[in-house]
């Protein structure tokens, strides 16, 4: 469904414009009430697990718009709420300088799914089936939008499986790829064409779980409700990573 690009817009369509708005009151107060602090000089709320959505998706008397996004239904993890708001990204003390001039310069691009030890040494921990993005309140297209590089999920996959190859597959979810991954996403920023993908309610964005994607700085002006930009995603697990691996 997401073809040669590795995500694909779906959209506007009512049956995702009406979760996103039974949504919308539920995530607004869980970022009142949550104790979970923001990132990034308060410009960003990671919100993983953080939309109270049953395993059936569905919100209120919004049900989930399986047939809307062309997806087979399955059960769901409490969405994360992906949070933006005016000046992101600015510096922190979580990270390092050139972490965070990743982040600015580059979207602080990145693979889902891939976690990092106390070495910063990578590996296929949280392997996704798909990626599935709904805006849940209406901002400026420049207002930290999500960011792809397109054809990334090819890229990324052949590297990853010459990098696992060596290995038995019982033993994927414990090898280190880090060195084979950034190297691939080096290649990504060279090859593949950067996509901003702003989105409004009423649409969704599926991506492929091999896609490099990443959040752009806020621009200058953009606007956007005093709650920030909302983005709820959706990341169901697969069984093992020789299934997430393969194209």
């Amino acid at each position: 469904m997401v073809g040669a690009r590795g995500w694909h817009r779906i959209g506007p369509d009512p049956a995702i414009a009406n979760w996103a708005a039974a949504a919308r009151p539920v995530a607004e107060a869980v970022l009142r009430d949550s104790a979970e602090p923001w990132r990034c000089g308060g410009t960003w709320f990671v919100g993983v697990d953080a939309l109270p959505n049953g395993p059936d998706g569905a919100m209120g008397g919004a049900g989930f718009p399986w047939q809307a996004v062309g997806l087979a239904p399955e059960p769901l993890h409490p969405a994360q709420l992906s949070v933006m708001r005016p000046g992101y990204p600015q510096p922190s003390e979580a990270e390092t300088p050139a972490a965070f001039a990743f982040r600015r310069d580059r979207d602080a691009a990145h693979l889902d799914g891939l976690l990092a030890d106390a070495a910063k040494r990578r590996r296929i921990a949280e392997p996704h089936r798909w990626i599935l993005g709904m805006a849940l309140n209406e901002t400026d297209p420049e207002a930290a939008p999500l960011v792809v590089w397109e054809g990334s999920h090819r890229n990324l996959q052949a590297a990853l499986a010459a990098a696992l190859a060596p290995h038995p597959p019982s033993q994927w979810a414990e090898v280190d790829i880090t060195d084979a991954y950034t190297a691939a996403r080096r290649q990504c920023f060279e090859t593949c064409r950067r996509v901003a993908v702003p989105s409004r309610p009423g649409q969704a964005v599926l991506m492929h779980r091999h896609l490099l994607h990443g959040v752009a700085p806020w621009a200058k002006d953009a606007k956007a409700p005093a709650e920030g930009r909302i983005i709820a995603y959706f990341r169901p697990l697969m069984a093992d990573v020789a299934t997430w691996l393969a194209a």
